[in-house]
């Protein structure tokens, strides 16, 4: 059985606490892998390494970082399949999506190649007689970030890219659901030149948590997640004087108006909800129909819903995978069996779902519950996972209330061909991404990603400018320097004679 270790210092470090978390592969449900889980003083040693790499670290140069970070990115293109391999073994999903995965992640660490822009001050001359004032970004310290498995690639380069281009150091706690992908991120980091210490990897359950929550030495906490979670991470973190950004779940709506092309909405939701099997937070869960097109719209899901092929990520004709666990597999589909009883439609009911030869698999197929209602299950917690909620309105007041309503505000959607009502939409949602014509509205990497009330928990949304002002702190310097004119007699201010 492969062992999965922390990554501390520039090598690996075997676990030491003696407690171990079980990997599986989700198409097959077999255990593939053990991974170690710290005690918290594992942990205190990653911080300890980290603290004494920020002594150096802190103070190299911008164009150390960025020479590095290109090699780094440069390595990252060359092992796209290799990570995206390990993402497809451990979480599941199909290798073109985890490759498009990869993708993204390589956006961050390309904006964090080019942090000299970033970081650049202001200055203002002659405030007063002789007086400047100029304004700089320095870095933080040693800072953690602590990530999900649904892309355990993705959201770890959302985080430590842009921090040690800051110049802080860094300590990843990722998911111990899938946990290779990290280690592989940090081995060639390390290959690209970067110094033994500023970027570690400590692998756990809630004990590492806690303890980089609690760790005095830890200057800030990045934590994407659910929500319950994040409030916790926020509130936890915050009281022990850390800056944090926790982001929570999501509900996220596509509203369309009666004008829209149709063929495109329907499109749009099925790659929107069903895609990585509807395990992300920008999945679109809620498609809320304005007037007369509901029944045409859902037919048209439908029909597209019913040709995804399913199956193991490793194969190319699979276009979408398992779960990642069997106990969330069962979770999600007690959301669709408990449908009718709550006034849904259950239109298609993928609970019954078995892939020959994979029989063991964490598997479901596609749901699509339509005439859904605000006060049920399935509308009101995040399902994460291949479900779709159709909801009606009459008006698009009605459909903007109903979203704005929902106790998140991660991303949303409008399908219309009217750009009067999408200017509209677009100032009207309580959300903190918006798509116009757009399912799935993750900026990108030069812009921040975060949502509203209970979808982010902090001032700071992740990666973009935010990123760059998360990880770093601002100073203001007021100078005032004598005139020359004004030296005492005798000094000398020219260039000193060599002859």
């Amino acid at each position: 059985m492969k062992t999965v270790n922390h990554w501390i210092g520039g090598k690996t470090v075997e676990g030491a606490s003696g407690n171990w978390g079980q990997v599986t592969d989700p198409a097959t449900g077999a255990v593939t892998t053990q991974v170690a889980l710290a005690s918290a003083e594992e942990v205190d040693a990653a911080v300890t390494v980290a603290k004494a790499a920020y002594g150096t670290w802190g103070t190299s140069s911008l164009s150390t970082r960025t020479g590095i970070l290109f090699s780094y990115r440069a390595l990252l293109d060359a092992h796209r399949d290799q990570i995206a391999a390990l993402i497809t073994a451990e979480h599941g999903k199909v290798h073109s999506d985890a490759l498009g995965e990869v993708a993204r992640g390589l956006e961050i660490v390309e904006l964090a190649c080019g942090i000299t822009t970033q970081l650049k001050g202001e200055l203002s001359t002659q405030v007063a007689n002789r007086v400047d004032v100029s304004s700089i970004r320095q870095s933080l310290g040693v800072v953690a970030g602590i990530t999900p498995f649904n892309f355990p690639a993705m959201v770890p380069m959302w985080m430590f890219p842009l921090a040690i281009a800051c110049g802080n150091t860094f300590v990843l706690k990722p998911s111990e659901k899938d946990p290779s992908a990290a280690n592989l991120l940090a081995e060639l980091a390390a290959e690209a030149g970067l110094p033994d210490g500023v970027l570690n990897v400590v692998h756990g359950d809630k004990v590492a948590v806690d303890s980089l929550l609690a760790h005095p030495d830890v200057a800030a906490v990045s934590f994407v997640g659910s929500t319950p979670i994040a409030r916790y991470i926020h509130a936890t973190a915050s009281a022990n004087g850390k800056r944090v950004q926790a982001l929570g779940g999501a509900k996220n709506h596509m509203l369309v108006l009666p004008d829209a092309d149709l063929d495109a909405a329907a499109d749009a939701a099925v790659s929107a909800a069903y895609g990585s099997a509807g395990e992300r937070c920008m999945a679109i869960s809620a498609v809320v129909a304005v007037g007369a097109i509901g029944d045409e719209l859902v037919s048209k899901i439908r029909e597209r819903a019913e040709k995804i092929k399913i199956g193991p990520g490793t194969d190319p004709a699979s276009e979408m995978g398992p779960l990642i666990t069997a106990a969330h597999r069962d979770k999600v589909a007690s959301y669709v069996t408990g449908a009718a009883a709550q006034g849904a439609e259950v239109v298609l009911d993928g609970t019954g779902l078995r892939v020959e030869g994979y029989e063991d698999g964490h598997w479901i197929g596609l749901s699509l519950l339509d005439h859904v209602s605000t006060d049920s299950d399935a509308y009101r917690d995040e399902i994460f996972g291949p479900v779709l909620c159709v909801l009606r309105t009459e008006t698009y007041d009605d459909g903007v209330a109903l979203m704005n309503a929902s106790p998140f505000g991660n991303g949303t959607a409008i399908f219309t061909r009217d750009g009067g009502a999408a200017r509209r939409f677009q100032l009207e949602v309580e959300a903190g991404m918006v798509g116009v014509n757009v399912p799935i509205p993750v900026p990108v990497g030069y812009h921040s990603f975060g949502g509203w009330k209970d979808s982010l928990f902090g001032d700071h949304h992740i990666y973009g400018n935010d990123g760059v002002h998360f990880y770093t702190r601002g100073k203001v310097v007021t100078t005032r320097w004598p005139d020359p004119a004004d030296a005492p007699s005798g000094v000398d201010l020219g260039f000193p004679r060599n002859h």
